[in-house]
């Protein structure tokens, strides 16, 4: 099996930090609204504070969850694509294409360059044999499409796209090589259109 995970990178631990000092910061929400008794003021403390407990604790119990399982974001095995469901859920929870169903992987580029995030590679694995030839011949705004979850004519392939984060310990030609050892399928590559 070849698994391709999210290194821990800086921005990662920043992030990290940031929801870690948004958590104490309101733990002393609550903390002066309990010490300050009860008024309008401390009230509305007392409620940002919990609000804030709430919130910001989840979202570091996601991340540093998530940063301490290091489940993989996509696996490609003999059986097939998986999608690994993301912690907290159970692994059980993820899908997979099986590799009879794959008609072509789809190399994309897509984004502004020069942009905050800049041009982001996406590799789709298209179920379909439309979906291969839209990928094919298609303009890019086409192309697009198979990237975005609200275009009902290409839903079937964004349930298998995967963004190619800067992150990730495999590279694109990296994930294309292994996917062919396992099926010697049709490769589109458009990143140039």
């Amino acid at each position: 099996m070849f698994g391709v995970r999210n290194r821990v990178t800086w921005w990662a631990v920043w992030q990290l930090l940031a929801l870690l000092i948004l958590f104490l910061a309101s733990i002393g929400f609550v903390a002066g609204a309990v010490m300050r008794g009860m008024g309008v003021g401390s009230l509305a403390f007392l409620l940002l504070g919990v609000a804030g407990i709430t919130l910001f604790g989840t979202g570091l119990l996601v991340s540093g969850g998530g940063m301490l399982a290091r489940r993989p974001v996509l696996e490609l095995s003999a059986a097939g694509v998986r999608r690994p469901a993301r912690w907290p859920l159970p692994r059980g929870a993820g899908r997979t294409l099986p590799w009879t169903d794959v008609s072509a992987i789809a190399a994309l580029r897509r984004g502004v360059p020069g942009g905050r995030k800049g041009e982001l590679d996406y590799v789709v694995f298209l179920p379909t044999a439309e979906l291969a030839e839209m990928a094919r011949t298609a303009e890019r705004p086409q192309l697009v499409a198979l990237t975005m979850r609200d275009v009902p004519a290409t839903a079937e392939a964004v349930r298998w796209c995967f963004v190619v984060e800067r992150g990730w310990d495999a590279t694109l030609p990296q994930i294309v090589k292994q996917a062919r050892r396992r099926r010697p399928v049709p490769v589109i590559d458009r990143r140039t259109v």
